[in-house]
């Protein structure tokens, strides 16, 4: 649990920086990038939008979930220095697979808030719909199939003394959703409905957002299919169930994709006088259950949540906007619940209704969450934190919350076990 202590400062988000989240060989803008150019892409925007030269960046980190496979490299962060200017200054790499992103954050924030580095920046990138041309530049890549990504999933189990292999990852898919089901005696067609729900409303984030995935919505793809509506979609064979609950749709949409911030002390930040609001970084939580655990999910969650609330003082009731990591779609719903965001047992009428979309009163995953706005694996916390802060600060464009938010909750999961929490809040 972070918490600042006596002789801790105040550390706020001053800039934040993001790629496109796309399949970087098939959009016009990112043909060719390697993972050099989309960190530095990222990294140069964060920069900037703090009103700073990369001269002036102290130390960063940078977070990848796989910088092996996806990235041919073990030092990272030795190799990306020169892409946005800050040769000859410390870094590290850190990798928790789809949590790299909040401890991308939490890393941040614990270097600035002990008094070592004033100003630091923290990313993380992933090219995670391709795999690199071994032996060659950066730039080339090639077809990332599934039966090559398969193998990698049991390498973030314990392989020693962990449950068999398979059968970790297929057990998250439904663990909470069923407990979730059967604790409110709900049917599987009103899980179905709620799931389809929340599809339709992240997708509707998604297409608004020129930085997401998908720029069609379900009403097309109905069309496309000869059908009326995109309820009669999401319910066909064209979107069949994969799990008990989840269908095609629930899941993540694998992309490429880097995102960027800077933090430094609260009092800093404000004497400099920025253009746009600074975000307060009020605390994070932490959580970890092996992956392979039953209802690893739901116990990081509620403990990460408890943790920031005490450390925090904020209470349930303040938040105006969550974030939840939902490569599996069930986490917006049961998330939403656990964290105080939504009543008990009411989250999946909410998704229902379209209440949880950006213009909704209580919105989720406002850019459209890693099914719609699309998932590169460890950059996708910060993507996070970038749509967090935009909305913060009245930025987000076609999908502004009419409620500009104050105050945001933020719950990352990633490997099967990783769980931050963390609360953000505008500075005033």
């Amino acid at each position: 649990m972070v918490k600042l202590g006596k002789q801790a400062r105040s550390v706020s988000i001053v800039g934040v920086g993001c790629t496109p989240f796309k399949n970087f060989e098939d959009h016009p803008e990112t043909k060719g990038m390697s993972e050099g150019d989309a960190f530095g892409y990222a990294a140069l925007e964060a920069i900037k939008d703090a009103g700073l030269r990369p001269r002036d960046i102290q130390y960063f980190y940078h977070g990848a979930a796989n910088p092996f496979m996806i990235g041919d490299s073990l030092t990272p962060n030795m190799q990306v220095a020169d892409w946005f200017g800050v040769r000859g200054i410390g870094s590290v790499h850190h990798s928790e697979a789809c949590c790299t992103g909040y401890v991308a954050l939490q890393e941040a924030v614990q270097a600035v808030a002990c008094g070592t580095y004033d100003i630091v920046l923290s990313g993380a990138v992933d090219l995670a719909a391709s795999l690199p041309v071994v032996g060659a530049p950066g730039c080339y890549r090639r077809d990332f199939p599934l039966e090559e990504m398969l193998p990698s999933i049991p390498m973030v189990y314990d392989r020693a003394y962990g449950r068999p292999l398979d059968s970790a990852f297929g057990i998250s898919f439904d663990n909470w959703i069923n407990k979730y089901r059967w604790e409110y005696d709900l049917t599987a067609e009103q899980i179905d409905a709620a799931l389809n729900g929340m599809s339709k409303s992240l997708r509707r984030n998604a297409v608004l957002n020129p930085l997401a995935f998908y720029e069609s919505d379900f009403d097309d793809a109905a069309k496309a299919n000869g059908m009326k509506t995109a309820d009669e979609f999401l319910s066909s064979m064209f979107n069949p169930k994969v799990t008990q609950y989840l269908r095609v749709t629930g899941f993540e949409t694998k992309c490429d994709g880097a995102a960027a911030l800077v933090v430094m002390p609260t009092d800093m930040a404000v004497a400099r006088g920025l253009d746009h609001k600074i975000i307060d970084v009020l605390g994070t939580g932490a959580a970890a259950y092996e992956g392979a655990t039953p209802d690893n999910e739901y116990n990081g969650t509620k403990d990460g949540a408890k943790q920031v609330y005490e450390c925090t003082g904020v209470k349930p009731d303040e938040l105006d906007l969550l974030f939840v990591n939902d490569f599996f779609l069930a986490g917006d719903i049961v998330s939403a619940e656990e964290v105080g965001y939504i009543p008990r047992g009411e989250a999946w009428q909410y998704a229902i209704d379209g209440r949880c979309g950006f213009d909704g009163d209580k919105p989720i995953n406002t850019h459209g969450g890693r099914c719609n706005f699309g998932h590169a694996h460890g950059a996708s916390g910060v993507a996070d934190i970038y749509e967090a802060v935009k909305q913060m600060r009245g930025e987000a464009g076609a999908t502004q919350m009419p409620k500009v938010p104050r105050t945001t909750f933020l719950r990352g999961f990633g490997g099967g076990q990783n769980i931050r929490c963390q609360i953000l809040r505008t500075h005033e």
